[in-house]
């Protein structure tokens, strides 16, 4: 699944949907646009614009208003496993985001799981293979904790001694922080020189604060450079694999459900 620095980059190319009449919508698929019917999400955006993109965590949504100018529904839009979001200007240009990533086999119609048309000519697809994307109106937001990127250290600390669940677990569990995944938890760990699966209440005030700083770190690099898959630990996680740091051999288990890699002389 998209991390936080992946679901960022979809929420700015979004942001180039922004501030366009919505002509039309093509909400046909029940099951990513689930509980909402066909037609219904439609009829609430059709003549209407998208006025701002947000995220937290993993979770993205846009505030709209109706075509009074009035205050509309939210939209919610989720990437699943490997939705993309592509936005396309009057001649059907991408605009946003990186060069567009080349598919393996030709692209079918389907995969557009959810089309927005602006009267502008341009279009905002939601474009996801495995159909695991999501689109709804009127999202809930309530389970999330804060984002990752914003948490401040003394929330931080609180969050996550505040358990005797590993570390790692604490990390991933998206009611205590919105946004880390399993590739950017261990990428964090391992600059942090923190074993994974370290019970998080007997972390060191220091230990909590170094795990803090390198969490900053891992999320502006990964941003930076396009994506969890950046990290200078992740080629590593593979049998035989090195730790690039001090190239002790790379170890692999299971903490808090999730396949774990760590470094087995400095995250002992």
């Amino acid at each position: 699944m998209p991390e936080l620095p992946e679901v960022e980059t979809a929420r700015k190319v979004l942001e180039e949907a922004l501030d366009r009449e919505i002509r039309s919508v093509d909400d046909n698929d029940e099951w990513v646009c689930r509980p909402h019917p066909p037609g219904e999400i439609a009829k609430a955006l059709v003549g209407g614009r998208l006025t701002a993109a947000h995220r937290r965590g993993k979770t993205m949504w846009c505030e709209t208003v109706n075509r009074d100018g009035e205050e509309g529904p939210t939209l919610g839009v989720h990437l699943g496993m490997g939705g993309r979001v592509i936005v396309t200007n009057s001649d059907g240009e991408r605009v946003g985001g990186g060069p567009e990533r080349p598919d393996r086999q030709p692209r079918k119609p389907e995969w557009d799981r959810f089309t927005m048309n602006f009267a502008d000519g341009g279009r905002f697809r939601l474009f996801d293979k495995r159909r695991l994307g999501r689109i709804r109106l009127e999202p809930d937001l309530s389970g999330l904790g804060p984002d990752a990127e914003e948490i401040t250290a003394a929330d931080f600390r609180t969050r996550i001694a505040r358990s005797r669940s590993a570390v790692k677990a604490r990390l991933l569990d998206q009611s205590v922080i919105a946004g880390v995944g399993n590739l950017l938890a261990d990428e964090t760990l391992w600059r942090a020189r923190i074993n994974p699966a370290a019970p998080a209440d007997e972390l060191e005030r220091t230990e909590l604060d170094r795990l803090y700083r390198n969490l900053e770190k891992s999320l502006k690099s990964a941003i930076a450079n396009g994506g969890v898959h950046t990290g200078e630990v992740i080629e590593h996680r593979h049998p035989g694999g090195h730790c690039p740091r001090c190239g002790a051999e790379m170890r692999h288990g299971t903490v808090g459900g999730r396949s774990t890699w760590w470094c087995s002389k400095e995250q002992q």
